[in-house]
């Protein structure tokens, strides 16, 4: 079922809308609402406005009563029960009788691949384990609506690997309308059909994954989504900002907010300042070093600072270590503008 939503508190006025079956990503930095507003949607937070999902009217509703499934994320399985009444107790408290909740539940263990572990107890699981029972748990119920906060974070990066296939898989094309609360981008990219970006407790942006990395609106969503981003005022040239003129090829209207994009791979590192007038070049100190896989990520502290990419031969030509000192370099031709 879909749902539609205009949840208010003190700190949060939010309006959103999710299709049947869309899994859509809640993104925004630390403290803009995000659980917040998944919390109000499953009745944990009391909250003014409305909440429908399908054509009904849920807001008054207590969360039991609610079909809502809820995947916070620490698991919280109850120590005293087995992995299989766990999985059946969304079930149990809406009043299904034991043995068919427990068919349910198991069925449900079995789709995620821990079918066998239903007579183990939480501490016999592992954190992959302890997460699988834990999504059997909130799809046991069949939610009308799927809230999951943070459901990967806690998880190895080899079993946070296996649960994303699993929920991709489980999700797609499913009745429920999804919303999954996220700071990773791969769960964006993996996971969601739709982004919706908040911060400060509103909506600042909503659009397919490749429409947000096309133009974000804030630094905070270009950084997620691994770019380098500045943020100032558009000149003839470029982009002002406090302490750097940033050249770019096709600039605006001089006098507007905007950002400046670009990729890490874009950039160049050097141990001497390079020429050429067509650029943007930055003067700073490395301040991380970062391995993905054959290519190495270097934050460098300029002002502004700046994040490239370079090949493994590359740093070690440059002989690169904490506390370098490079300039960075980007060609005008790389950098697009977006207006805010």
């Amino acid at each position: 079922m879909s749902l539609r939503a205009h949840v208010r508190t003190d700190l949060l006025d939010v309006e959103i809308a999710v299709a049947a079956g869309e899994v859509v990503a809640l993104v925004g930095p630390n403290g803009a609402g995000k659980t917040s507003l998944v919390r109000a949607l499953a009745g944990l937070l009391r909250a003014d406005g409305s909440v429908c999902v399908g054509d009904v009217e849920i807001a008054t509703l207590p969360p039991a009563d609610r079909r809502v499934g809820w995947l916070p994320q620490v698991p919280s399985l109850f120590g005293h029960l087995t992995a299989r009444d766990n999985a059946a107790f969304s079930l149990r408290a809406r009043g299904v009788r034991r043995g068919p909740a427990r068919a349910s539940a198991q069925g449900w263990l079995q789709r995620l691949g821990v079918g066998e572990l239903g007579d183990r107890l939480p501490h016999e699981l592992s954190g992959g384990e302890a997460a699988r029972v834990a999504l059997a748990r909130a799809l046991a119920a069949e939610p009308s609506l799927l809230l999951l906060d943070e459901p990967l974070a806690a998880l190895d990066n080899t079993t946070r690997d296996e649960v994303r296939r699993l929920l991709r898989s489980t999700l797609a094309g499913g009745p429920a309308a999804v919303l999954v609360v996220t700071h990773d981008p791969v769960d964006v990219v993996a996971l969601a059909d739709r982004v919706v970006v908040l911060e400060a407790g509103r909506v600042l942006q909503t659009g397919t994954p490749t429409q947000v990395a096309a133009a974000p609106r804030s630094p905070w969503v270009a950084s997620l989504l691994g770019q380098n981003s500045w943020r100032g005022t558009t000149s003839e040239r470029g982009l002002l900002i406090e302490d750097a003129h940033i050249a770019v090829a096709e600039p605006l209207e001089p006098g507007l907010p905007a950002l400046a994009l670009c990729e890490p791979s874009a950039v160049t590192l050097h141990r001497v300042p390079p020429e050429g007038s067509a650029r943007t070049v930055l003067h700073g100190r490395v301040l991380e070093l970062r391995s993905l896989g054959g290519r190495v990520r270097v934050a460098v502290a300029s002002a502004p600072p700046v994040l490239a990419e370079v090949t493994g031969a590359a740093a070690a030509d440059l002989d690169l270590a904490v506390g370098t000192e490079v300039w960075a370099a980007v060609k005008a031709t790389e950098v697009r503008l977006v207006r805010l």
